[in-house]
């Protein structure tokens, strides 16, 4: 097998490394970026699927969500939203659990 540069020096082949078609897509053009109205679709359960098998019946063990995350991503300004709803959110549900805890432990 010849190396890369042999195959690109070649005069056939040499208009393949200045044609954008086949340069490789840059990290932050890889995701599609979506807005914060569609930010619940990484953790709702209306869009969570299990598989147990690929196309090909090969058995395997992950969930739709991956795959979510792996093509879209939250825009600059909404990624840093839900960081911090999500940290709200947690907040919220740590003080309800205390609130039940002591309202268990009252009655």
């Amino acid at each position: 097998m010849s190396s890369q540069e042999e195959i690109l020096s070649d005069g056939r082949f040499s208009c393949i490394a200045r044609d954008p078609r086949f340069w490789e897509m840059p990290e932050k053009e890889r995701k599609v970026k979506i807005d914060k109205r569609f930010r619940a679709m990484f953790h709702d359960k209306k869009f969570k699927l299990k598989y147990t098998v690929d196309k090909r019946g090969r058995p395997v063990n992950y969930t739709s969500t991956e795959n979510l995350r792996k093509f879209y991503a939250l825009s600059e300004s909404d990624s840093d939203l839900s960081e911090s709803d999500s940290k709200e959110l947690t907040v919220k549900k740590k003080k309800k659990k205390k609130a039940k805890g002591k309202g268990e432990a009252d009655s």
